[in-house]
């Protein structure tokens, strides 16, 4: 195998996976992929805030926008302000939202451990995939300078 090769193949596999995590979305009555996105990232319990869920999920920050609007509105999210900061928000899920979060998500994280639980050496896995990241986004800023 060559670095074309390679690479084809992670793209294949990549657009795969990220079509399984899409079909799931679509399956829960979700109107957007992004919107499975956020709530996966805002349901481990922590704060974040908008621009990190944009920046650590790759989503347009016109589309997370939107999509936290509305469960604002839906009262699943509380935004609160960042000490320092003037236009960064943190978000967070209210009760309601966690509950909501937890009924789409419970299924896909069972099927995640079941799958989870077939890996050989995950860390390793994930520890590569870290690395190729990290010098695919090295070699973009280069070019974007």
């Amino acid at each position: 195998m060559d670095e074309r090769d390679f690479f084809y193949r992670l793209g294949k596999l990549v657009y795969q996976i990220d079509g399984v995590y899409e079909q799931y979305g679509k399956n829960c009555s979700l109107g957007s992929p992004n919107l499975l996105w956020i709530l996966y990232a805002l349901n481990d319990g922590k704060r974040h805030s908008q621009k990190q869920i944009c920046d650590d999920w790759d989503i347009p920050r016109s589309t997370a926008n939107t999509i936290i609007k509305d469960l604002e509105g839906k009262n699943y999210i509380a935004l609160s302000q960042i000490k320092g900061e003037r236009r960064e928000l943190l978000v967070s899920l209210t009760p309601r939202g966690k509950e909501y979060a937890d009924g789409i998500l419970s299924d896909l994280y069972r099927r995640e451990k079941e799958i989870y639980s077939e890996l050989e050496a995950p860390e390793a896995l994930l520890s590569a995939l870290q690395n190729l990241a990290a010098k695919m986004q090295k070699i973009a800023a280069k070019e974007n300078r």
